[in-house]
C-alpha cells in the first residue's frame, strides 16, 4: 500500500467536515497514512478556535474531534535538529517543516491544504 503524509490542513478539513474534506477523503483513499505526533495537538487547537467561534456547537466539535482517534494513522516522534534544518532550508516554521521532513523521510506525497507548504513539497 502507498504511503502519503498528512498535515493538520488536510485533517481538520476532514474531521471537521469542512467543503474540502471530500477532496482529502479522495486524496487518502487506499493509502497508508502517517503524521508527525504534533497533528494531534495542531487539530485540537483548530476545535479549540472553532468552539470559541461557535460555542453552542462544542459538542458536536468535540465529537468531530474524537473522531480523529478512529483514524489509522502512524505517528512520528520527529528529532528537534531535523526539523529546525528543515524549517531553515525550506523558510517554514518548524512545525510545517515536521510534516515536510516527514514526507521526505519516506519518500511520500505530502498531502495538504496549506499552499506554501504543498509548494515547498515539490521536488
Amino acid at each position: 500500500m502507498a504511503v502519503k503524509v498528512v498535515d493538520a490542513s488536510a485533517l481538520a478539513a476532514l474531521v471537521f467536515l469542512e467543503p474540502d474534506g471530500d477532496a482529502i477523503v479522495q486524496a487518502l483513499e487506499d493509502h497508508e497514512l502517517h503524521a508527525p505526533t504534533l497533528v494531534r495537538y495542531e487539530i485540537a487547537n483548530v476545535a479549540r478556535t472553532k468552539i470559541r467561534g461557535h460555542p453552542d456547537s462544542q459538542p458536536e466539535i468535540e465529537a468531530q474531534l474524537a473522531a480523529l482517534s478512529r483514524l489509522d494513522i502512524t505517528l512520528h516522534d520527529l528529532d528537534a535538529a531535523a526539523l529546525l534544518a528543515a524549517a531553515i532550508a525550506a523558510d517554514l516554521t518548524a512545525y510545517d517543516a515536521a510534516y515536510l521532513w516527514l514526507a521526505r523521510a519516506l519518500s511520500a506525497e505530502l498531502v495538504t491544504l496549506d499552499e506554501r507548504l504543498q509548494r515547498a513539497s515539490v521536488p
